[in-house]
């Protein structure tokens, strides 16, 4: 980021280095100390200044010093920035920083300049990161088991690309395994229902209406051709088919989310091009695949259970409880394997990793980034190096409520809701922002009645109002003559400045959201800064001179109205990284 771009925090975090940098020349410090973990924040206690920073605890000890005497020597070289009103040490060692009205009016400013841009970081320097989200079994429509990982992790990359990132959106075809052979059995029976045959769709089939359209398209297509073949003659075809369908559909279903991946790995493909084995030998090499027999499994005897030699991950190495088959007794892989040579494969184009898993894979948590850091642990030649980072978030399953109520499935998806009738019925931006308003590990209720309530409960309505309100005031403004401006700011007092220090935050939130991997903290901050402005508002309520629009004061106006503006700019910055549009009326 240039650094006439520098927002309020980043700036402060450069005055702080340079305090550093001096306090190193006159020989307080000594040269080359490591300051990854010093940070530029607000106090925990607003009322014990504007920023806060750990600078002097966390180098006072490899500094061979006491933290409060080296927070004295930052404080004497804070204290003489022009925009410093104080500079107070609070506790063992901390440094609590009170900024001058001019610092925020100034950040005011800088807001608008940047407009659309006001929060972007360079912090992620360009590095790749793959995000692989959804993956959900190609065997049906997107159901609202799907959504909230969907939304997650297109919310994260955007947040990423926001935040310097080059990013991967990535989407597993589990297209080898059992499921895609009930699939293909499924639409068998839906082909020979549309050539006159009556069926039952027996237990362990997929019961779907969806499925009735390529039953039919295969008729029309082949005739009678496969009507009473044996089951090799047209398994491979009509998997193959039915596989392509069902991506269709998923991609438009997604897109109703206004979800695109980049990519859509095949595992099917992943197998036929050897990665499997290409990561077996790899891990050989380095002595992590062993051929070993498993412990028999809890309450087996050796009358009842035969062991056998497997391929054998050496994931306890890595923190596991256990070693991992990555072939089965058949020769065939495991999951554990594919899924395994997958990352492989995603490691080999990106700087780091980040897969968004349902809940109920938590079990497989530990034993693929075990996995992940045996394969990213070396190089190609076997030389050691700092494995690729690599994260697994878990996101817990939504329960679909009407009025408190559990919601009826969809006899279209035969066992579920689907996502689209979900999305048609409440609206793309009500289904995403509500799907970050929890973090993702935490349980959540999406009741069709609430998420479409205009009250102040409602965060999505609270957070769309916001900006309604200011588009309202911005208009009625330009009605009676007045416009926002920048001269006057100075006009503005202490109830708009705190308004401007909670926006000032938005910068070092989208840093810290991104370097967590939390697009849900955006949603918060939202959320705060929504509920900050309607405070401000109603101060109106009761007095007038609290108001946006003063009519016989139009210095002031314009001031104010140039606040809201910013307010309203912010509000669409947030809402965007969550994929969700502003409104401008309610």
């Amino acid at each position: 980021m240039n650094t006439e771009n520098r927002t309020l925090y980043a700036a402060f975090t450069g005055h702080l280095a340079a305090a550093l940098d001096a306090l190193e020349t006159a020989g307080t410090l000594p040269a080359g100390m490591k300051r990854g973990a010093i940070t530029v924040e607000p106090p925990r206690d607003p009322s014990h200044g504007d920023l806060a920073t750990n600078a002097a605890m966390v180098l006072a000890k490899p500094a061979g010093l006491k933290p409060r005497d080296l927070a004295e020597a930052l404080v004497a070289e804070l204290t003489k920035l022009p925009l410093v009103e104080s500079a107070e040490i609070a506790g063992p060692g901390f440094i609590n920083l009170r900024l001058s009205a001019a610092a925020w009016l100034a950040e005011l400013r800088a807001m608008a300049t940047l407009g659309a841009d006001y929060g972007r970081s360079d912090m992620g320097g360009g590095s790749v990161v793959n995000v692989e989200y959804v993956s959900a079994n190609p065997t049906g429509p997107m159901h609202m088991g799907h959504c909230r990982g969907a939304v997650v992790g297109d919310a994260l990359c955007t947040l990423l690309e926001f935040a310097g990132h080059n990013v991967i959106r990535e989407y597993y075809v589990n297209d080898a395994g059992a499921q895609v052979d009930v699939l293909a059995r499924s639409v068998h029976l839906r082909y020979r229902e549309a050539l006159g045959e009556t069926v039952t769709i027996p237990e362990g089939l997929y019961p779907g209406d969806y499925l009735v359209p390529i039953g039919q398209e295969l008729a029309q297509e082949f005739g009678d051709k496969y009507l009473g073949a044996p089951e090799g003659e047209w398994l491979l075809l009509f998997r193959e088919r039915a596989v392509a369908a069902m991506l269709v559909m998923i991609k438009e279903d997604l897109a109703l989310l206004g979800i695109k991946h980049d990519l859509f790995a095949s595992e099917a493909e992943l197998q036929a091009a050897g990665k499997p084995a290409e990561a077996e030998a790899f891990l050989r090499g380095r002595d992590l695949v062993y051929d070993g027999v498993l412990e028999a499994p809890k309450g087996k005897t050796l009358e009842d259970w035969e062991p056998v030699e497997l391929p054998l991950f050496r994931s306890t190495k890595f923190g596991d409880d256990q070693d991992r088959p990555i072939r089965k007794s058949d020769g065939s892989w495991t999951y554990f394997g594919a899924d395994l040579a997958y990352h492989f494969q995603k490691a080999q184009g990106a700087d780091a990793l980040v897969d968004i898993w349902g809940a109920d894979h938590a079990g497989t948590v530990k034993r693929i980034k075990a996995a992940v850091a045996a394969l990213t642990g070396a190089d190609e030649a076997g030389a050691e190096r700092a494995p690729i980072p690599f994260e697994i978030k878990l996101v817990q399953m939504v329960q679909l409520l009407r009025n408190g109520e559990p919601v009826k499935m969809s006899k279209r998806a035969g066992t579920f809701v689907t996502l689209a009738d979900v999305v048609r019925e409440v609206g793309k931006d009500v289904v995403r922002f509500t799907m970050l308003t929890r973090k993702p590990e935490a349980q959540m209720d999406f009741d069709f009645a609430k998420v479409v309530e205009a009250s102040k409960e409602n965060p999505v309505f609270y957070v769309q109002y916001c900006h309604a309100r200011v588009c309202s005031t911005l208009r009625k403004a330009a009605a009676e003559g007045f416009a926002p401006a920048p001269d006057h700011v100075e006009l503005l007092g202490a109830e708009e400045l705190e308004l401007i220090k909670l926006a000032a935050q938005f910068p070092r939130i989208v840093e810290a959201s991104a370097a967590a991997r939390e697009a849900h903290r955006i949603a918060f901050f939202l959320q705060d800064l929504a509920a900050a402005f309607h405070a401000y508002w109603n101060l109106g309520n009761d007095r007038v001179e609290k108001r946006f629009i003063v009519a016989q004061d139009g210095n002031l106006t314009s001031a104010r109205l140039f606040l809201a503006a910013q307010i309203g700019q912010l509000v669409r910055n947030g809402l965007a990284l969550l994929g969700a549009e502003a409104v401008e009326e309610m």
